[in-house]
């Protein structure tokens, strides 16, 4: 928000100087960013008259001039090159050792053989406009002399306040004078209203409809007719201008000068534009097309709040009026709009279609619905001195439910308590009354505050508390230690299980990383997940940062492999990355509609096995190498009981390359080789390996270590089986058919070996197994062994059918 001292003043008397000034609203929580003075340092550009004007006698575009600068001494001689001024003129004069903007210093010159003693400028040269077609010419009431700022009234100090978002009612000149007077005790001086009604009665010329209450509260407007479009009067021009907005014309000019002096956007429509002569508050049509102030065609939604008139919609409520009502060089009939629109709606529109103007801006944050008529007022009172139109008799004022300020009680002692102060009940009711609240004292010490509905940002009784103290000043509360105790809360068991299993994989050369939570809502095609897939529905967010983040995730896989791709452009492509985090799957069954929100834990591999080395083990990562990983988890957890089943996988898994984890009959996750099309989706162009666990259910599976065994003092016995099958049948099949022989001397089976190729049928392979026979009692015989063992190949060919070799 940017303010001017001048414009300040004409709303609180205040003569402090502009440093001090600076540092009280600072410290009223309004913080100056910047502060500039607009003709400081520039006392030696004067007022100056042109006493002769000649031609130069060496160049025939240029004048020799003879100038009095008022100081009572000879007349200077300088050279111009403007054609604009004449003998007699008074002009603004820069003289020598003068440094005009831009840091342009003005020195004694010779231009053509003639000398010249300084300067005769233009408004741009002196930063007053952005175009200028000669030098300034000034009225010839002004006293030689004089520096030029103070002749033209114009010299005076800018503050940029940067405010925070909850301080919507120092959007506006009147707001943040209202800041000052409250801290120094005085009354705000508001501008005169005196609206001259000669008109027509407004309700025999324009009529008003809201089909959306609950969208636009209040609507009011004024219709002025006999207007005439020209340039703003100069004093309206600079205000404008220090406020960083370019003057239009004398009717959009007062719009934007009420929008800065009350903080309450305004908008005037070309009445002759207007169908019907009436204006009707709904929302737009899906899809309907709306050609903006700015030129654009923009497509709204039923959501967004237009103002229509009998036939179209005329303008984005609260945010840009539309091309085919605007105030053009035709306009005499005006109708000036003033209202309150719902925060939330303008900010979702806005947002969606990337419109942010300073009527969106406050808005956005709230305006005042009791003080819009003020502004509508003002407006129209200056709409008709500066163009000369005549005021209809009356207002519109659509309220169907007015708003009630709220009120909100406070205690005393829970303002000294939280303070820190020692403050009266006087002086609380004070500084509340300072502030233009209502206040009540129900009983000693107890408050009962009234809101005016400017302060949209106050609602319990710690904003009142933070209102007194910001008030009696920050710099009064005394620094103190705050008192708390140290509470020291033991993890739970899920998240100390988490910590080791991160730590194993750290072990295990993998690298945790942390991704977004939400993704693009094309992620799920990427990886190839079907359109009847419940995990492709998403979860959108209604207010998202950007459109290629407006979905949560429904698994880790796409924010692993965008990770993944970001390292391998810079050319890391030995990697292996893991992230233990929450997953958000749509639920039917929740009654809050909320998400389930599992904890998954992923892991990415791609690249060599080792790092590069003398002794690196040759060759790439494979899937044995991610099943090993795997396996370490389960046995961190002690799971038993695991079946690895190569059926029904995800769609972004290599077919026969991957395999779910199943423990009994739950479902654990899932890993393997991924899909060459999710590689070339990401732009990947080398073999990539996934793994995806649910963490909850491993906690489920999960189960305590039992307690330590004995080992046994005799000696185990090994028999080795070698056998053929289909390649199909998995090794775990095997493992289990072994485990199946009930028997408390079988120890133990392991697989060591696995071969196809050559003297082995087409489509089957070799496997060979080693079974650990013993017993904690005694050493068995070689009779007991091989009858054990009989039964064990026995198992094996009633089951699987193998054939040995």
């Amino acid at each position: 928000m940017i303010v001017t001292y001048n414009w300040i003043k004409e709303f609180v008397d205040c003569d402090l100087p502009a440093a001090e000034l600076s540092h009280l609203l600072t410290m009223l929580g309004l913080e100056v960013e910047r502060m500039e003075e607009v003709g400081g340092g520039m006392d030696d550009v004067v007022v100056a008259q042109v006493v002769e004007r000649n031609q130069h006698p060496n160049a025939d575009k240029l004048s020799l001039c003879k100038v009095d600068d008022g100081s009572g001494g000879e007349l200077l001689s300088i050279v111009c090159g403007a054609q604009n001024f004449k003998a007699g003129d008074k002009v603004a004069l820069a003289k020598i050792g003068a440094t005009l903007p831009g840091d342009f210093k003005i020195k004694r010159s010779k231009i053509r053989g003639e000398e010249s003693f300084g300067m005769l400028c233009s408004e741009r040269e002196l930063a007053l406009s952005d175009e200028s077609s000669g030098i300034m010419i000034l009225p010839q009431d002004f006293k030689l002399g004089v520096p030029l700022f103070n002749a033209l009234g114009t010299k005076d100090v800018i503050f940029e306040i940067g405010l925070t978002p909850n301080r919507a009612d120092c959007l506006s000149v009147a707001g943040v004078a209202r800041e000052i007077a409250a801290k120094l005790g005085k009354k705000v001086h508001y501008p005169g209203l005196e609206v001259k009604e000669t008109g027509a009665p407004i309700e025999s010329i324009a009529q008003v409809a809201i089909d959306a209450p609950d969208l636009c509260p209040r609507y009011t407007a004024r219709h002025i007719t006999g207007c005439t479009l020209a340039p703003s009067p100069t004093w309206l021009a600079n205000r404008l201008r220090d406020a960083g907005i370019r003057s239009i014309n004398n009717i959009v000019d007062v719009t934007n000068y009420v929008l800065l002096e009350y903080g309450h956007p305004l908008h005037a429509f070309d009445f002759k534009l207007l169908s019907g002569g009436k204006i009707v508050v709904a929302a737009a049509g899906e899809g309907e097309q709306f050609h903006t102030l700015d030129g654009q065609e923009r497509t709204l939604s039923a959501s967004d709040l237009t103002i229509r008139d009998g036939e179209k919609a005329v303008a984005l409520a609260g945010i840009m009026g539309g091309g085919n009502s605007e105030i053009n060089d035709a306009t005499t009939e005006v109708l000036l709009e003033s209202a309150y629109f719902n925060p939330s709606a303008i900010r979702r529109t806005s947002k969606r279609l990337g419109i942010h103007t300073e009527s969106s801006h406050r808005f956005e944050r709230g305006t005042d619905v009791a003080g819009l008529t003020r502004a509508l007022d003002r407006a129209a009172q200056l709409i008709a001195e500066l163009s000369g139109g005549r005021i209809a008799k009356g207002v519109i004022d659509v309220y169907p439910e007015p708003i009630a300020p709220r009120t909100i009680p406070a205690r005393l002692a829970r303002i000294n308590a939280v303070s820190g102060l020692s403050l009266t009940a006087a002086e609380v009711k004070d500084m509340f009354e300072r502030l233009e609240f209502q206040v009540a004292e129900t009983e000693a010490g107890v408050f009962k505050v009234q809101v005016p509905l400017f302060r949209v940002d106050l609602e319990r009784e710690i904003d009142l508390v933070e209102e007194v103290v910001r008030l009696n000043g920050f710099e009064k509360v005394e620094a103190t230690l705050p008192q708390a105790s140290v509470l020291s809360d033991l993890p739970s068991p899920q998240l100390r299980l988490g910590s080791r299993i991160k730590d194993l994989l750290v072990s295990h050369g993998l690298s945790e990383v942390i991704n977004y939570s939400f993704v693009a809502p094309t992620s799920c095609e990427k990886i190839l997940l079907a359109e009847d897939d419940f995990r492709r529905k998403g979860v959108p967010l209604l207010n998202p940062i950007s459109d290629e983040l407006s979905v949560m995730r429904t698994t880790l896989l796409p924010g692993l492999l965008e990770t993944a791709v970001k390292n391998i452009n810079f050319r890391t492509l030995d990697l292996r990355i893991f992230e233990m985090r929450r997953i958000y799957i749509p639920s039917e069954t929740n009654d809050l509609g909320l998400p389930d929100e599992p904890m998954c834990l992923a892991a990415l591999f791609t690249g060599r096995r080792d790092p590069e080395g003398w002794n690196q083990a040759k060759g790439n990562l494979d899937f044995f190498d991610v099943k090993g990983i795997v396996e370490s988890i389960l046995d961190e957890l002690n799971i038993g009981g695991v079946n690895y089943v190569a059926d029904e996988l995800d769609p972004y898994f290599h077919p026969g390359k991957a395999c779910r984890v199943k423990s009994g009959n739950r479902e654990l996750g899932s890993f393997g080789e991924l899909h060459p099309s999710v590689q070339e989706n990401y732009g990947i162009d080398q073999v990539l390996y996934y793994l995806e666990l649910n963490f909850g259910k491993l906690i489920a599976c999960r189960k305590e270590m039992g307690s330590a065994q004995v080992p046994s003092r005799f000696p185990s016995t090994f028999r080795d089986i070698a056998m053929l099958l289909p390649e199909t049948t998995p090794a775990a099949e095997i493992l289990a058919s072994v485990k199946s022989v009930k028997a408390d001397e079988l120890e133990g089976v392991e697989l060591f070996d696995l071969y196809t190729g050559g003297n082995i049928p087409k489509g089957e392979k070799s496997i060979a197994i080693r079974v650990r026979y013993g017993s904690k009692e005694r050493t068995l015989t070689d009779d007991e062994v091989t009858k054990l063992h009989q039964r064990v190949i026995a198992t094996l060919q009633k089951k699987l059918n193998v054939s040995f070799r």
